[in-house]
């Protein structure tokens, strides 16, 4: 298989063909690559007679086929992993590592946990974690709407060989999202953690949108900023309390996180992917985090 060619066609598998997993699935498609959607039953056979339907302002209104299958059963030079950590473990029998062979692992979650459980699983050095910034919805099965106006992915992988991470990243960026490779996997986990973690934290546990967090709960928005920049420090990421602070600033005020959301719904929470994960990490590396372990605990009790 040649990985060298900059407009190769990839066959990738999706597994969790929602919000995000969806875009990227119909985005390849309609680039030319293969695609073969992993869901459940029900989902499966909406996708192979329906195919997947986007409505985008970036990227516009359209319907691509693709291949769907309630698990993978050959090998795929890619297969991006966008479920929740809600629904992790059970979502990857739908990918037996006897099937996937060769294939890079491409993990969208959020958090920074996940990568290392991956590579117990799979090939250590075909793990390829990536970040995406967008912000997706699955209105219902193969029914996509895309509603920010940009859709950004950083792609890494300790170990991964480098033509691997830019064949794969060629075909996304190719497809349409703004895609780059970086070198250092914990630097590219901790930089959407540091910047996730506070927004959703407070939006969830306020059940407000971001502008309301922003003013009315600014001391504890600024504490909890400056305590998770300390801990993505000590790991190898930014801190930049003052860059993060400027960002929430800039989004619409009406924005809410996507824990917010399942949170309303009534969804199960990735509280533990990303307020655990934050404070596992600060025991871990001996950084104080007060308000964010006061923050998770408040969370957790209010979600038992």
């Amino acid at each position: 298989m040649a990985h060298d060619s900059a407009h190769q066609k990839l066959t990738v598998a999706v597994l969790g063909p929602g919000g995000t997993g969806g875009l990227l699935a119909a985005l390849l498609a309609r680039a030319g690559h293969r695609v073969i959607c992993l869901a459940g039953d029900a989902t499966a056979t909406t996708l192979r007679t329906a195919g997947l339907q986007v409505r985008s302002g970036t990227f516009g209104d359209f319907t691509v086929p693709v291949e769907a299958d309630t698990e993978l059963r050959e090998p795929v030079d890619a297969c991006l992993i966008a479920v929740k950590h809600t629904s992790l473990r059970p979502a990857l029998d739908r990918v037996p590592p006897t099937a996937l062979g060769d294939g890079l692992v491409v993990p969208l979650l959020n958090g920074v946990e996940h990568p290392d459980s991956l590579r117990t699983r799979y090939r250590p050095d075909r793990v390829a974690p990536a970040v995406i910034r967008v912000e997706s919805t699955r209105i219902e099965p193969g029914v996509i709407e895309h509603g920010s106006p940009f859709a950004e992915i950083d792609l890494t992988g300790d170990g991964v060989p480098r033509e691997r991470l830019d064949a794969l990243a060629s075909a996304l960026a190719d497809a349409g999202p703004r895609t780059r490779v970086l070198d250092d996997e914990s630097a590219a986990l901790w930089a959407k953690m540091s910047f996730l973690a506070p927004f959703a934290l407070l939006t969830t546990l306020h059940g407000l949108p971001l502008g309301e967090v922003r003013t009315r709960h600014r001391e504890e928005l600024t504490a909890l900023v400056e305590e998770t920049a300390a801990v993505s420090a000590a790991c190898g990421g930014p801190a930049d309390p003052a860059q993060a602070l400027a960002r929430y600033d800039a989004f619409p005020p009406r924005t809410k996180s996507s824990m917010q959301r399942d949170a309303e719904a009534s969804r199960p929470l990735e509280l533990d992917a990303i307020g655990g994960a934050l404070l596992r990490a600060a025991d871990r590396h001996g950084v104080k985090v007060p308000v964010a372990t006061r923050v998770v605990g408040e969370l957790a009790d209010a979600t038992r």
